[in-house]
């Protein structure tokens, strides 16, 4: 249980800005990994049913590639990459963070300590790392979304409070999902890449599929299709009731999951990229972190026995001065009180 203790938090000492590089490059090798995927879910999930973009995964990409040119699944890569690293690095520091707090905290009611359970902790400290995520996140995802799907880009935070009520739910079943196959699968808490790309594939594939319909209104708000505000002869898209009862009035129940195959291809190698990026620098940071700590306690006992070894060879030459004293000036006394003692005996009375 100590190993699970060393390996699951990072120590103390370790500086914000090291955890939040590792946030970061997780969540950068997640999204840009997965991108050209991640551009065929925005067009599968599209309500414009006149261009055939909800035949499949790879027909939806050969139909962009083939009318708009082979770089076209890549476009908007540069405002996802941009917003990804610093939204990250919030994210894990964040989870981290709020995770350590209330598992080493206990809180007081009617005369006794209570400890939180660990899936009211997770899910706090997921809330608080969405939000987070999600302030600088929102306007990138609406950037990209636009531009995957030929749109001009307005209000940034349009759909901010929207995203987060939708992203709340998924990241908290993302990281329930995640840290239950964890538990399952490496009851010892030891570091097991293969374990951390498996809980996060898992954990991807749940939580996209437990609110696949949230994602389909959240990917209408940003988008604001032209065809389907045609449709309905209005200029915008408000509010998540509205984006649903649109999604359900053209495409059905079956609208609510439409995509949901690329949305499942996409987020779980991208979710087992980024976890095992990230729980890659936590082991790495955390070794370092406990072999520099090692290295100064081993120095310092070092230095304490040569400190003693030096007090003990100054006590042993200052016992043998004190030897040697003793030799000579003892037989000098006695002497010198023999000399009186004769002195006095011979001496007229």
């Amino acid at each position: 249980m100590a190993d699970f203790d060393e390996y699951e938090s990072l120590p103390e000492t370790t500086p914000l800005s090291i955890t939040m590089m590792a946030g970061a490059a997780a969540g950068v090798s997640e999204h840009c990994a997965m991108y050209p995927i991640d551009s065929v879910k925005t067009r599968m999930q599209s309500l414009d049913c006149d261009k055939g973009f909800n035949r499949g995964i790879f027909s939806t990409l050969k139909i962009m590639v083939k009318e708009e040119g082979i770089l076209r699944p890549m476009r908007g890569f540069n405002a996802m990459a941009f917003g990804a690293g610093p939204a990250h690095a919030l994210y894990f520091s964040t989870y981290e963070h709020i995770k350590n707090s209330l598992n080493h905290s206990s809180f007081s009611a009617f005369g006794s300590n209570y400890v939180l359970p660990s899936v009211w902790v997770q899910g706090i400290a997921g809330v608080a790392a969405t939000i987070c995520h999600d302030s600088l996140m929102s306007p990138a995802d609406v950037v990209k979304q636009r531009m995957q799907m030929c749109c001009r880009v307005r209000a940034f935070y349009r759909s901010y409070f929207t995203s987060l009520s939708m992203n709340i739910p998924y990241q908290v079943s993302h990281f329930w999902m995640y840290e239950l196959s964890t538990g399952f699968l490496n009851p010892s808490g030891l570091y097991n890449p293969l374990v951390h790309f498996v809980a996060g594939a898992s954990a991807g594939a749940v939580a996209s599929t437990v609110t696949m319909p949230l994602d389909v209104c959240k990917t209408l708000l940003n988008t604001q299709e032209p065809s389907v505000l045609k449709r309905i002869h209005s200029s915008k898209i408000v509010g998540l009731r509205n984006a649903a009862s649109l999604v359900y009035g053209i495409k059905g129940f079956a609208g609510f999951f439409q995509g949901l195959q690329a949305r499942i291809v996409y987020q779980m190698p991208s979710t087992a990229i980024s976890w095992s990026v990230y729980e890659f620098f936590k082991q790495y940071l955390g070794s370092s972190e406990s072999s520099l700590s090692g290295s100064d306690s081993f120095e310092s006992s070092a230095e304490y026995s040569d400190r003693n070894a030096s007090n003990e060879v100054i006590v042993a030459k200052f016992q043998s001065k004190t030897d040697k004293m003793e030799s000579l000036v003892v037989p000098s006394i006695m002497a010198s009180s023999d000399m009186v003692l004769a002195e006095n005996k011979f001496k007229p009375k």
